[in-house]
């Protein structure tokens, strides 16, 4: 099944550009086009996509709070959104990752590699390197903010391995990393991490770092 995407994005020509380019790919397709946040919202209430390509500078409804909104709806929880734009500061990338964004690319990247970051997000995975996982805690997640932050209580649900793993994705590790220094499966780690994220109420993996930072579990590097 091809990989439904909403384009959200103030400008009228990026975003036919960027329908021709994924109409172009046998495995994905747009849903249909947003030119603000809150038409975004409302589309992906309509159209239930996998993936919403989200611009975060737009009048009215910005892409930061079509985000937060979009990630709150119960009805969407397998509605990914990748932020696209051309303000790659931490403060936005880390905002983004807070209100449970999937994943965050600048509008300079290449065309392959914005369809790969399609299919990573859709695939449930965090769009994010480890250095820029990193940089971005050790500037921002790690400052909690009002009502930020796991429960004591979810964190003592945690098992012991689910926390080691959860403190492995923290450090940018990848799936099939994490595997080869615990001695696990890929598959074993992919449903530890998925435990996690429900114990902690994580709609994503970048969120589920954010959390893990943010409630102490994990402490920033130095």
């Amino acid at each position: 099944m091809a990989i439904r995407v909403l384009l959200a994005d103030d400008q009228t020509l990026l975003r036919a550009t960027f329908r021709i380019l994924i109409d172009s790919c046998a495995d994905m397709e747009v849903v249909d086009e947003a030119a603000d946040g809150g038409a975004a919202v409302e589309l992906a209430r309509e159209h239930r996509p996998d993936v919403v390509l989200m611009d975060i500078r737009m009048p009215g409804t910005d892409g930061l709070a079509a985000t937060g909104a979009i990630c709150a709806d119960p009805g969407l929880g397998d509605t990914r959104v990748l932020v696209l734009t051309t303000f790659q500061t931490d403060e936005y990338v880390a905002r983004a990752l807070r209100l449970g964004a999937s994943g965050f690319l600048g509008k300079d990247v290449s065309a392959d590699a914005l369809l790969d970051g399609i299919r990573t997000v859709a695939a449930g995975d965090a769009l994010l390197s480890p250095a820029a996982t990193r940089s971005l805690i050790a500037r921002f997640l790690a400052t909690p903010e009002t009502g930020s932050g796991a429960s004591p209580e979810a964190l003592a649900a945690l098992t012991a391995r689910e926390r080691e793993v959860t403190m492995l994705v923290a450090d940018g590790r990848s799936d099939t990393e994490i595997a080869e220094q615990l001695f696990l499966s890929p598959l074993t780690v992919r449903t530890h991490v998925q435990r996690a994220k429900t114990k902690l109420d994580a709609r994503s993996r970048a969120q589920l770092v954010a959390l893990a930072y943010q409630s102490g579990l994990v402490r920033p590097p130095v």
